[in-house]
């Protein structure tokens, strides 16, 4: 079957995507070699969130396994921009799939540095803009209100052409609204979820278990949630929706498609095996011969049909 789909005007062959930050591709081809370059398990790669400068994350602990999922308090650390296009971005052009660069500022000016920082290199054929930090200038969080959100994608448009994907947080009541507004804006795209906001306790201090107090909750534990919030959003745009949340199947992957996104992403499953992007991909083209599905665009079609009516 083709698996083929189009993401912001990228050819890619197949839906399965890689979330920021879970899956180390430099890391991964020193343990695999080069043979990870042969089969490489995403048809896009997203890289870890990069900041104007290097940051080195949060105290530990920074991990907390709970039924079903995690919570992790890692903090984004990493080189900074001039660091990541030093010493990162050589190696990531290598890749064989077209390169998504993650990126987070804390204004609207850091943003647009990043951004044409990044934009600028031939190698980088998008950029994902994580917008689940408060705005130093307003002290809102951009991605809970769909106000700063629209200001933020509408200053930065004009700087690049290449497509940008707004990465939206579940941690609001109505995501659907802050994506309407990233579309406004000039987005390409729109992905969702990001982590749950969540907290870990010791029961043996009673005080908080992360070295940061609290942290985002990730895994099939919150599946369920981040279907809903793609169904709600895809229904509310027409630029793409890439889905993630707790995918660790095919038939999950098929779940967000038919929910109405374009593509999925696939996360904490990647902690455990770094490889199951290719099992996701095989079974979600098992699981669309079986059910007897024609083009991956007609479940898009199928989902507006049903909540149209």
């Amino acid at each position: 079957m083709n698996l083929s789909v189009e993401l912001c005007g990228l050819r890619l062959e197949h839906p399965v995507l890689n979330g920021s930050g879970t899956f180390d591709a430099i890391a991964a081809r020193r343990a695999f070699g080069e043979e990870l370059l042969d089969e490489f398990p995403f048809s896009a790669f997203v890289s870890k969130t990069i900041t104007p400068k290097p940051r080195v994350g949060n105290p530990p602990p920074r991990i907390f396994e709970t039924p079903s999922g995690m919570i992790n308090s890692i903090g984004l650390p990493n080189k900074g921009l001039d660091g990541f296009l030093d010493q990162d971005l050589p190696l990531l052009a290598e890749l064989p799939v077209p390169l998504v660069v993650s990126v987070l500022g804390t204004s609207h000016g850091e943003f647009a540095r990043l951004v044409e920082g990044v934009a600028d290199r031939a190698e980088v054929a998008a950029l994902e803009l994580n917008v689940s930090c408060p705005n130093v200038e307003s002290g809102l969080i951009i991605g809970q209100q769909p106000e700063e959100t629209l200001a933020l994608i509408q200053g930065l448009r004009p700087r690049t052409a290449k497509p940008l994907i707004v990465k939206l947080t579940p941690n609001v009541p109505e995501p659907a609204t802050v994506a309407r507004a990233a579309e406004e804006g000039g987005a390409d795209a729109v992905s969702l979820v990001n982590t749950l906001e969540a907290a870990a306790i010791d029961p043996a201090t009673l005080e908080a278990w992360l070295g940061a107090g609290s942290g985002g909750l990730s895994g099939p534990a919150i599946r369920a949630v981040a279907v809903g919030q793609v169904r709600e959003v895809a229904a509310a745009v027409s630029i793409p929706v890439i889905g993630m949340g707790g995918i660790e199947s095919g038939t999950h992957a098929l779940a967000f498609l038919g929910a109405g996104a374009t593509a999925v992403a696939v996360g904490t499953a990647n902690f455990r095996d770094p490889l199951v992007g290719n099992r996701v991909r095989a079974e979600l083209e098992a699981a669309l011969v079986a059910g007897g599905v024609g083009p991956i665009s007609d479940l898009r079609g199928r989902m507006l049909a049903s909540t149209s009516t």
